[in-house]
């Protein structure tokens, strides 16, 4: 995996990743504030595909805005667009996870000749804050109030998490903790977990919170009109993203495969093998649909 840097319309430098495997363009919409490490699986040369993905404004590298505003769904989709005009990729299929199914799922809908295949995993493509709380059993009619208390008290005490989480030791131990939490699953394997808690703890909470609660207001999303080949991840113990939202959501496409798998919001870790197995699938769904419009399959 290799790091560099690209602008975004706006003119923000953001830091970009890919992967230097052989195999068709996937584009990945990362969740909010994830580093390339949250998917094993993708890294491996054995994937079968090459990743480009980026990290958030203000995040991992990348620079905050000069207008600290703009960091709304639009600017993040003008993100993943300047992520693949940066890769000379035309069109490819668009995976997304947490946060980044929002963002993928704007993306197909706005730019519909950008996209081939989508892939949404444990994630909701409009109504973040209304989509969490769900396994708890949190009534539907409280959940968004309720979760963007939440969220802005954690923004408020940012400086206290950081100190706490910029200390926390990161080894097998911490990260076996988090496995059995309850947030986490024990599914994934625990040296995956160190590696991917290692650099996501030192985020600026202050600011995570902020990009969080940017997009508290971004509707549910209707994505009738989508014509791509579609696969949806839902994760059955997700604390985050109730996978019902989005299976709603996703019922009305022609193209359209559901699939809940027994993880936590943390699929990518806990399940990777059905990611890559899932990702072949749409990648085959995708190539038999391009086969009647005359498109590549690589699509750079």
């Amino acid at each position: 995996m290799r790091e560099h840097d690209l602008t975004s319309a706006d003119g923000t430098r953001l830091r970009g990743w890919h992967t230097e495997s052989d195999g068709p363009v996937v584009l990945l919409c990362p969740g909010l504030g994830t580093i390339p490490e949250a998917w094993p699986a993708l890294l491996l040369p054995s994937s079968g595909v090459r990743v480009i993905s980026w990290y958030h404004r203000g995040t991992m590298g990348s620079e905050r805005p000069t207008d600290p505003d703009r960091i709304t769904l639009d600017d993040h989709v003008a993100d993943a667009i300047a992520v693949m005009d940066a890769a000379g990729v035309q069109r490819c299929v668009v995976m997304g996870w947490s946060m980044g199914v929002m963002v993928a799922a704007e993306l197909a809908t706005r730019h519909p000749e950008r996209v081939s295949g989508l892939m949404l995993a444990a994630g909701v493509p409009g109504d973040l804050f209304g989509a969490m709380l769900g396994l708890p059993g949190v009534p539907v009619a409280v959940r968004r109030p309720v979760a963007r208390t939440i969220a802005q008290g954690l923004r408020a005490a940012g400086p206290v998490i950081d100190a706490v989480l910029h200390r926390v030791p990161v080894n097998r131990l911490t990260a076996s903790a988090l496995q059995h939490s309850g947030f986490m699953l024990p599914g994934a394997d625990t040296g995956d977990v160190v590696r991917a808690m290692r650099r996501f703890l030192h985020h600026d909470w202050r600011w995570y919170l902020t990009l969080a609660l940017a997009l508290a207001d971004v509707p549910n999303r209707d994505l009738t009109g989508v014509t791509c080949p579609v696969t949806v991840l839902g994760a059955r113990y997700d604390l985050l993203a109730d996978p019902s939202f989005t299976a709603r959501a996703a019922a009305v496409l022609p193209q359209a495969r559901i699939k809940v798998v027994p993880t936590s919001h943390f699929l990518p870790l806990e399940d990777p093998l059905t990611i890559v197995e899932e990702l072949n699938l749409l990648l085959d769904r995708v190539a038999a649909d391009q086969s009647l419009t005359g498109h590549s399959r690589t699509s750079s």
